[in-house]
């Protein structure tokens, strides 16, 4: 293969004498044209295309021609690691990953001191989340070339910088792998490209800065048509991908935001940056299958990010998948990145056992974990005395809702919560009490005035007190259907059915949408007001 790679060189610059690579590649399908088994032409051709297609100048379009010729060239030297490699390569520019992968293990099967390939082996196994195969391979490369091992030990470097747990072991490996990476960049010419690649972004600074104004002046069209120009001068200018997104994004034009995201993750795949921002446009556009997908490989990428877990479960909840939501909120409560955090998980937790899977008893579990995290949030007792009334514990409701009181005697939730108790156990005098507590502490909170309204219509028998305080609910709240039902009920007792009527219609449209009553007692109602 040595006289193959050779022959090769001297045709390179043969070629490159001559002028561009379309008359390259005319030339060498002349050549094969006369000597179509010439093994040395065929990987030279193949080598052409991928070049071409590389050219940013050019269509992008020529990897399956690169690696017809590759299998050309492969049959007359099937034990050619590096042929092999070549394949493996044009496989990875066309983002088959698990394509590369066979054939980069190919090319280490022949040769298994063949640095190249196991740094492309890292590569792949980066972009498939498969973090300790990466670093494997990665490390592998870097001892079979010591010296020019600049882009392993930056790989490996990429890899301990993404992980999520922040140890200092961690941190003491991951400067380690910069400092090797940095010592041996003068010995690695593939490092030394990428990096030449880098600097040469700078001269487009002036055209992001130009950019950024155009936005700021709200002159969007221009700045992608700007940013648009750059990328084709650019096209792995990663930077260029995600601002693309962002502007994208802010204009509405969310499948354009998803193509230039996805760009930035192809060319990098430990780019968190424009996975989240993925995952935030397809919850906006309600592509939640989608948004499951992308937060399962952040996961992956950072599998120790506890706020992944909490948005993922967040979506499952959203889409009905009760079982995995909780599993999700469990795996997020226990990383327990901060107790504050923390505490508001365990919070969700507790509500979705309470209102969707009718837990009580895990409920109150959920939120006395929260309670030992952060015993001065009121929410906690609020929700935690819910829960004991639901599982008709209210004694045990009473003392958790006191217990808010002393800590802030002024909360207008909590004496709402407290009349609801107290009525519910048919003290009305206390209820009322504490319902006009409630309002006293804030006179805008219409299910106050509703519950009270309730209270002197149902067991007071005061209609026009209660027609007044459902008109303030009301008031405050006019898409409360609730409210525009227990109106009806009352107005309908003073004689007045159209009026009552159409209080039951509104509750009925409104309450197609709020959920908060049985549909058919509202028909039952309506009928009712017209059989007697």
């Amino acid at each position: 293969m040595f006289k193959i790679l050779r022959h090769k060189k001297q045709q390179n610059k043969k070629f490159k004498t001559n002028g561009s690579l379309q008359r390259a590649i005319e030339k060498c399908q002349i050549e094969l044209a006369k000597d179509p088994t010439n093994a040395q032409l065929h990987v030279r051709l193949g080598d052409l295309y991928i070049e071409w297609h590389l050219d940013i100048h050019q269509a992008r379009q020529y990897i399956d021609e690169a690696i017809t010729e590759y299998q050309r060239a492969l049959e007359s030297f099937i034990d050619s690691y590096e042929i092999y490699y070549k394949i493996g390569m044009a496989f990875y520019y066309k983002n088959e990953i698990d394509r590369a992968i066979n054939y980069f293990n190919l090319s280490v099967e022949k040769n298994p001191k063949y640095a190249e390939a196991y740094y492309m082996l890292a590569c792949c196994h980066t972009k498939k989340a498969h973090f300790p195969d990466a670093m494997e391979f990665a490390q592998k490369s870097a001892s079979l070339r010591p010296f020019a091992s600049s882009r392993s030990h930056f790989l490996r470097y990429n890899l301990y910088r993404v992980m999520s747990v922040k140890s200092f072991k961690i941190t003491l490996q991951r400067q380690k792998e910069l400092i090797l990476s940095l010592l041996t960049l003068p010995f690695d010419k593939e490092a030394i490209k990428d990096v030449f690649q880098v600097i040469s972004y700078l001269q487009f600074m002036p055209m992001l800065i130009k950019g950024w104004i155009m936005v700021a002046r709200n002159g969007i069209d221009q700045a992608v048509d700007l940013y648009r120009e750059a990328l084709d001068k650019a096209p792995g200018f990663l930077l260029l991908y995600c601002l693309l997104g962002d502007i994208y994004r802010a204009m509405g034009r969310y499948e354009d935001a998803i193509l230039e995201y996805k760009m930035a993750i192809i060319l990098d795949s430990l780019n968190i940056t424009a996975y989240r921002s993925l995952c935030s446009v397809y919850e906006e556009l309600g592509d939640l299958d989608s948004a499951v997908e992308t937060y399962l490989k952040l996961i992956e990428i950072q599998p120790n990010a506890a706020e992944y877990y909490s948005n993922l479960a967040n979506i499952l909840y959203l889409k009905g998948d009760t079982k995995d939501a909780i599993s999700y909120y469990q795996n997020a409560i226990t990383l327990n990145p901060k107790p504050e955090w923390t505490s508001v998980i365990a919070q969700t937790l507790g509500y979705v056992f309470q209102e969707a899977e009718k837990n009580t008893d895990a409920a109150i579990s959920a939120y006395q974990s929260a309670y030992l995290l952060t015993p001065t949030d009121i929410d906690i007792f609020i929700n935690l005395g819910s829960a004991f009334y639901d599982k008709q514990e209210y004694n045990n409701a009473l003392t958790v809702y006191r217990r808010a009181l002393e800590l802030d005697p002024t909360n207008a939730k909590i004496h709402c919560n407290l009349g609801f108790l107290h009525w519910g156990k048919g003290d009305i005098d206390e209820a009322i009490k504490e319902y006009e507590l409630s309002i006293k502490y804030d006179s805008t909170y219409d299910i106050a005035y509703n519950n009270l309204g309730v209270i002197y219509l149902d067991d007071l028998g005061r209609v026009q007190q209660a027609i007044e305080l459902f008109q303030k609910a009301i008031h405050y709240n006019p898409n409360y259907a609730l409210a525009h039902y227990n109106l009806g009920r009352s107005v309908a007792i003073k004689g007045d059915k159209v009026e009552a009527a159409k209080l039951y219609q509104i509750a009925m449209d409104l309450n197609n949408v709020t959920n908060e009553l049985d549909p058919q007692e509202i028909t039952d109602k309506i009928q009712g007001l017209f059989d007697s």
